[in-house]
């Protein structure tokens, strides 16, 4: 890896396909590193289609147990991305007895934003940003290209998921040329409306439902230190910072629960 602005930055050589996905309670994950990741966006960003990757954490693979649209989407995605340290443990857990690949590593969307920012740089991609609150998309576009100055962005645009806004948005995007879509609506919002808009959108081949991403880019959301999150403890310290959020974290517990149950199992 080399050093950018302060980011790893991963070499992306390896050209090979992703590995097949393993199962979680019934929701594919792939056993893919962040070098491997990228290598597979570069595949994908030669082939003539739109590729959905997801996100994957807990929180998913618990809203897929009780959303069979969702679950849907996940198992239709080209992949889905392991961002969330519950899912390395539970692979252990879940796969201990059995010479079954595990994942390697987690692979955070909030880094993996970076890495794409120096890749489309490097490129000529040219990514457009939707979602997230009013102007954050926009300031997110400036501090990325203030880091990557060779990256050009296609548009920013904050909307919403609401049917209603969904052919204007479209629209947007085709008119923009780009050819890299980042989607900050939140799961699973996010990764429907990439879903149901799939074929409306010619010119992307890369589309990624990247949930608080722009959040952390521009500071409005804090990551914890790096200590913290090779304790696991991430999700921790934002619910202490974000304790709005109290709701959605009670699929956690959920999760290791039901993990648990099918490992006795």
């Amino acid at each position: 890896m080399s050093i950018k602005n302060g980011q790893q930055q991963p070499t992306t050589n390896d050209m090979t396909a992703p590995p097949a996905p393993i199962t979680l309670l019934g929701t594919p994950v792939h056993p893919i590193t962040m070098v491997s990741t990228l290598a597979a966006i570069r595949q994908f960003m030669r082939e003539p289609r739109l590729h959905q990757i997801c996100t994957t954490n807990p929180e998913f693979v618990m809203t897929a147990q009780r959303d069979p649209l969702f679950r849907q989407i996940l198992e239709a995605a080209d992949l889905c991305i392991p961002d969330g340290i519950g899912l390395i443990y539970a692979a252990r857990w879940l796969n201990w007895r059995w010479q079954q690949p595990r994942l390697p590593e987690r692979v955070p969307g909030s880094e993996l934003i970076y890495h794409l920012a120096a890749l489309c740089a490097a490129e000529g991609w040219l990514p457009f940003l939707l979602g997230a609150s009013e102007g954050i998309a926009a300031a997110t576009a400036d501090i990325l290209q203030g880091q990557y100055p060779a990256l050009q962005i296609a548009g920013t645009h904050a909307g919403s998921p609401a049917f209603e806004e969904n052919d204007a948005l479209v629209q947007m995007i085709n008119e923009s040329g780009a050819n890299l879509l980042l989607v900050a609506y939140g799961a699973p919002k996010q990764d429907k409306w990439i879903y149901r808009n799939r074929d409306k959108l010619p010119n992307v081949r890369v589309a990624i439902g990247v949930g608080g991403s722009f959040d952390f880019v521009t500071g409005k959301s804090i990551r914890a230190p790096r200590w913290v999150q090779n304790l696991g403890l991430e999700w921790l310290h934002r619910l202490l910072h974000e304790p709005w959020r109290w709701r959605r974290m009670l699929a956690l517990p959920k999760f290791a629960l039901r993990v648990l149950i099918a490992r006795h199992r």
